[in-house]
Order: structure tokens, then sequence, then C-alpha cells
């Protein structure tokens, strides 16, 4: 579980010096290969946890195609340290996706509802949905949402995008991405608060 806690801070991290990231990918454009290398730890965890949504124990593997093709495009890159982050979650995501088509596989449920109802509000299952994201638990729960609030999710809370990043990294409004993330916030905290219930299964055990 330190792992995955782990995972989730180095995530926010990542967001929270996005100048030094920023700046790193400058040097690393002008041919640092060691500014290169703190430019991957930084954006690193947080991809690996999308893809592992993706495409499972394989994300290590095409996490790894991915940076290849980063290193290889990376002069044709324009933007800040927010925007790095963004174009490197498109770069994964398309090989995640190049990866599931080459086993005759999709993600499942990737439609969104065609109208988006009540958004909850900025309460504290939200806040603790945020804070538990990053446990290796938590991770696991967020892989068992429908494809697009997984999808959200991540890419809002632990790769760190923001809304209109993600959404052009998904293809979709940034109202509907925003709509799935707050809803799989809602169930995920819902879930883990089932999780934390006593269920009083050892007593029936006892009587059986």
């Amino acid at each position: 579980m330190g792992q995955g806690q782990g995972q989730g801070r180095d995530a926010r991290r990542a967001q929270a010096y996005d100048a030094d990231l920023g700046a790193a990918v400058a040097r690393a454009q002008d041919g640092d290969e060691d500014a290169f290398a703190v430019a991957y730890r930084l954006v690193q965890p947080g991809l690996l946890a999308y893809l592992r949504t993706l495409v499972g124990d394989e994300a290590e593997d095409v996490a790894a195609d991915a940076w290849l093709e980063t290193a290889r495009d990376l002069a044709r890159f324009r933007g800040d340290g927010a925007g790095f982050r963004g174009w490197t979650a498109t770069i994964a995501r398309h090989r995640a996706l190049d990866h599931l088509r080459r086993r005759r596989s999709r993600p499942r449920g990737a439609a969104l509802e065609p109208e988006e109802l009540d958004l909850p509000g900025p309460d504290s299952t939200h806040d603790q949905a945020m804070e538990s994201i990053g446990t290796a638990h938590a991770l696991a729960l967020v892989r068992r949402l429908p494809r697009d609030q997984a999808e959200a999710v991540l890419l809002r809370v632990v790769v760190g995008l923001d809304g209109p990043s993600a959404a052009r990294v998904l293809h979709k409004r940034p109202g509907a991405v925003r709509t799935a993330a707050h809803r799989g916030l809602r169930r995920l905290a819902e879930q883990l608060a089932a999780d934390e219930a006593p269920t009083g299964s050892e007593g029936r055990e006892e009587d059986g």
C-alpha cells in the first residue's frame, strides 16, 4: 500500500512542479539526457497508474513504447510542463489502444450518457476519494469503474491534468470529462465507505 500511496503523491508533486518539468523538457530538447530523466521521473508514476487501467499488467511495456515515441518526437513538442503531461498521456493512450487492438480487444464501456445529469457538489465524498486515490486499494477500485469514469478520474487526479487537457486526451467535451470524473470519484468514495463499514459476517459465520 505504501507504494500506491507514493504513486499518488508523486503524481500530485509532478503537477505542483510543472515549472520544473517545463524547464527540464526545454533542456532535454537541447540534448540534455539528464533533463529528460528528470521529466521521466516526474511524469512516469501517474502515467503508469493510468496505463494499468487500460492494459493491466502490460502497462510497463506500453509505457516503455510511449516513452520511446516521446523521446523520438520530443523536438516537435511545444508547450509548458502541464502541456507535456497532457502530450505524454495522449501518446500513452494511443499506444495502449494500439496494444488492445493487437490483442483484438477493446476497452469496456467507453460510451458516455447522452446527457449529463446532476453533478455532485464539492462535498466531503469528493475530497475523501481525492485523498484516497493514491492507495493501491483505491487504484484497484478505480479499475473497476466504467471506462469513461476510470480514465477521467486517473487523468484528472493521478496524472494531474486539468479538465480541457484531459478532454483533449480522451477526445471528449470538457463537461463530459468533468461529469465522468465527478461520478467516478463519488462511486469510489461510496465503495471505500462500504469497505470500511462493518458487515457482521463474522458473527453469522460463527452461528453457522
